[in-house]
């Protein structure tokens, strides 16, 4: 199988809906690779520990942090606000090459300056049909080139919000928040 990243043209839902032979990395505790899985079915009430990744995209100019409601089509979380946007690596490929390639897969967006925050952030949540999110989830941050164009099959919604807006958006009312969300704020050193 291919391993190599694809590009896909910005908007084209259809080209994202191709990646269904897509593999997610199986880890062991210690984060040690084990095999792979199709990510079509690995989130289940069972789902084993995998690898991901988060990202928090900041306007180039306001500092602003890009917000997204997950699309009400998503398996798992729909309709909830979260970060950028996060992924899965695939084989053979590094955090910040899966970063970049959803970036301009789900967000039509580029980004630069990619640095890592939180790089041993894991969690495990269960969304309320009982589907478990059970990641090794390193954690980003990247300026945008650009406003985003996003595959409506992944964002419902976007926004730029002021870091400090995000944090009490999410305190006042974290059931409109993806959990990790708050738990990677949490964790964040404020500047």
């Amino acid at each position: 199988m291919n391993t190599e990243p694809e590009a896909f043209p910005q908007g084209d839902d259809a080209a994202l809906a191709t990646v269904h032979d897509e593999l997610v990395v199986l880890v062991d505790e210690a984060g040690n690779p084990v095999g792979t899985y199709p990510k079509a079915s690995v989130h289940t009430s069972d789902t084993p520990l995998h690898l991901a990744f988060s990202c928090h995209v900041a306007h180039p100019e306001t500092g602003d942090i890009l917000v997204t409601r997950r699309a009400l089509s998503k398996a798992t979380w729909p309709g909830v606000w979260t970060n950028s946007f996060c992924g899965h690596p695939g084989p053979g490929e590094t955090p910040q090459e899966a970063l970049t390639r959803r970036a301009f897969q789900e967000l039509g967006l580029e980004v630069e300056r990619v640095e890592p925050i939180l790089p041993d952030f894991r969690y495990r949540a269960v969304d309320a049909s009982g589907v478990v999110e059970n990641e090794i989830c390193p954690v980003f941050t990247a300026v945008a080139v650009g406003d985003p164009s996003p595959s409506a099959s992944e964002v419902a919604e976007w926004a730029w919000i002021a870091p400090d807006d995000l944090r009490a958006a999410v305190a006042a009312s974290p059931f409109a928040w993806s959990p990790w969300l708050g738990w990677q704020l949490e964790a964040w050193p404020r500047s």
